[in-house]
């Protein structure tokens, strides 16, 4: 073989290279394009209003102007972690969390096992099921306060045919945070039914029809078969949960107020209430991203363990 043949080849090769190069910086910024005009919408939807909440929480505001005045740094940070009334709310959200959380979880993969089995009307019934997720929470929690009414509501109507009302369920702090929770676990627990019913759908029939075989009942079947083989798709829905109820803001409106006193004053009312009604707009935006820097923490924990299950499953 030549000297002159070889270079050619060479020439060829890299030819052939520069060509497969400007391909793929070709293929890339195409698809970037169509990329772009939705990076776009985040980025001014989503980026801005955060970037300006995080520019007051180190400034003063000016009513007059409605925009952030003098730089204060740290100011209202120190004045928002020295608030008790600031650390109170996070504590009534994180009881909320930790009882309406694996309550949903728990209630709404049961149901979907039990929906998914082979019985007369399972059909109307999952149909049913979409009702709450359909009702707009202000709906949702003013209907409830007519249901839960101390005096008219046929919950306690229903409770004293077994004696057990009447009840005040949004005078008491224990009953209040309770009806929060129900309230929430309604709404939002035919979510969960939703994917875990898809969940099962997608599981191998093989597996279930094997443990039939072997003879295991219905409750060793969804313990020793169903629940290992869903653990990851509950712990995904557990943090797409989380990530919902830790806004909890609109039912509590509707519902209590914050009250009775500040029994289910969650945080983002509290925020919402020193920024519209005491206009403290500085120290609620440090809140809000104060909030924002604990649900990122918090979800990155989530999202890593999830991982783990899904490594161990």
């Amino acid at each position: 073989m030549t000297t002159e043949t070889v270079s050619r080849r060479d020439a060829a090769g890299g030819e052939a290279a520069r060509h497969a190069r400007r391909h793929a910086l070709a293929d890339l910024l195409s698809r970037w394009s169509f990329l772009m005009p939705s990076m776009l919408v985040l980025i001014v939807m989503l980026a801005y209003p955060i970037f300006y909440t995080i520019e007051i929480s180190f400034s003063s505001f000016d009513l007059a102007s409605f925009s952030a005045d003098q730089w204060v740094g740290w100011e209202n940070y120190r004045e928002v972690i020295g608030d008790y009334r600031f650390w109170e709310s996070l504590k009534v959200t994180l009881i909320y969390l930790v009882i309406a959380l694996p309550l949903q979880v728990v209630l709404g993969f049961g149901i979907a096992y039990l929906i998914n089995a082979e019985w007369w009307g399972r059909g109307i019934l999952r149909a049913l099921f979409i009702i709450p997720m359909v009702v707009a929470p202000v709906v949702a929690g003013g209907m409830w306060r007519m249901i839960l009414d101390p005096l008219w509501g046929i919950a306690n109507y229903w409770l004293g045919l077994v004696g057990l009302g009447p009840l005040d369920w949004f005078g008491d702090a224990r009953l209040a945070m309770a009806s929060i929770i129900i309230i929430d676990t309604w709404r939002w627990t035919p979510f969960i039914v939703l994917i875990a019913t898809a969940a099962l759908l997608a599981l191998p029939k093989d597996v279930f029809e094997a443990a039939k075989i072997d003879g295991a009942g219905w409750w060793s079947t969804l313990w020793s078969v169903a629940v290992p083989l869903l653990v990851p798709v509950i712990a995904a829905t557990f943090v797409i949960r989380w990530l919902g109820a830790v806004k909890m803001f609109d039912i509590v409106l509707a519902a209590t107020y914050g009250g009775p006193g500040k029994a289910t004053n969650v945080i983002n009312l509290f925020i919402y209430e020193e920024a519209f009604r005491s206009l403290r707009f500085a120290e609620s935006a440090a809140m809000a991203v104060i909030v924002l820097i604990l649900t990122m923490v918090l979800t990155g924990i989530f999202l890593r363990g999830s991982r783990k299950l899904e490594e161990l499953f």
